[in-house]
Formats: C-alpha cells, structure tokens, sequence
C-alpha cells in the first residue's frame, strides 16, 4: 500500500475538530440556540488538560461535560476552549484542547461526532513497527555461503573399535602339532626309499 504523504486521516479529523471549534464559537458569542445543548466526552490524560487535582483523581481516564444551563465564561481559541462547570457545588475552571476531544454529542437533533486519537508520526514513511523481526546478519558480519561453512567433526561417545587385524596365510605351527621321535614311523618301501639293515643280521651265530 503506497504512503499517505498527504495524511487524509489527520486533515478529515482536524476538518470534524473545526465542526465543533465552530459551534462552541457560536456559543460563546450567542447563547445556545433553541433546545442545543452538548456532551463533550475528552481525555484528561492528554496534553495541555487543565483542571483541579479533584477533579482529576476522580476521572483518572475520561470525562463527559455538559453545556446546558449551568456554564459560564466560555471561551474558545484555535486550539482549546475555556469554560467554568459547578460539580457538587464546587465550581470549576477547565481547559480543555480540541486535540483531547474524544466525541462530541448534540441530544436535540441527535447528532454526534467522535474523534480518533491519531499520532502523528504512526504512518510516516519509512517507520518500521516494531513487530517487523530483527535479521539475524548484520553488514558488518556477513552470513557465510554455504562453500564457506566446514563440516563439524564429531567425537564418539564409547571407546574407538579395535581394527581388524587380518588372520596370517599360513599360522605358525605350535610346539605340540610338531611330530616327536617316539612317533616317527618307517618309511615305506614302496615309496622308493632304501632299505634299513640292522646290525645283527652280519653277526655270526
């Protein structure tokens, strides 16, 4: 959505603000006319709202004023109005700025009026709100491509395995596969081999 350099919204309020300059200016000078009369509700939390600490602690918030027939002195400027109310007996000066106007009631002719608290610098160009999440780079610490980021190595939790060692061709043959005397057999003579004589074959009986 393009910006709204013109600011339509703060021109129509300040336009319905000027409504109700205009009737208060008339009553001032002249009187309610006919039936008229007004409930002017109004921030008193906002800038520039002056009343008694009274009166304050007892409408923390917002108060509704009404114009009918006990009000005196009003008094309107570009930018407030000045008026003198009895509460409880008590009489009261207030100075009220169009700005903390939240609405604007005429009973007689049922017509009203309600202002938007609008702050200026909400919609201007360029502002972020602050829900907008926050990059996690910033320009002085680029994010690294990912040709850049190495690979972690990890260390295994339990002891390394032992390396299979493999098994010899021929195992060497242990002292006791090796054959003894005491079981050395004769050799065959059909297997071509020479023939034993023994000595006592020559003796002479």
């Amino acid at each position: 959505m393009a910006a709204d350099h013109i600011r339509y919204d703060l021109l129509a309020q300040e336009a319905l603000r000027g409504v109700l300059r205009t009737v208060l200016t008339d009553a001032a000078k002249n009187g309610l006319p006919g039936d008229h009369h007004f409930f002017v509700t109004f921030d008193t939390c906002a800038e520039g709202v002056r009343l008694s600490q009274r009166m304050r602690a007892q409408y923390p918030k917002e108060m509704t004023i009404v114009l009918q027939h006990q009000f005196w002195d009003l008094a309107v400027s570009g930018d407030a109005f000045e008026v003198g109310l009895s509460f409880g007996g008590v009489p009261e000066r207030l100075s009220i700025p169009f700005a903390a106007v939240k609405k604007f009631f005429d009973p007689s002719v049922e017509f009203g009026l309600e202002f938007e608290q609008i702050d200026v610098t909400a919609a201007e160009p360029g502002a972020k709100p602050d829900s907008l999440p926050v990059p996690k780079t910033s320009a002085a610490e680029p994010a690294r491509s990912p040709k850049q980021v190495k690979p972690r190595r990890t260390t295994p939790a339990g002891p390394a395995p032992t390396p299979a060692v493999p098994a010899p061709a021929n195992p060497p043959m242990a002292a006791s596969d090796e054959p003894s005397a005491a079981t050395e057999k004769p050799a065959d003579k059909s297997a071509g081999g020479g023939e034993v004589v023994r000595l006592d074959r020559f003796r002479k009986k």
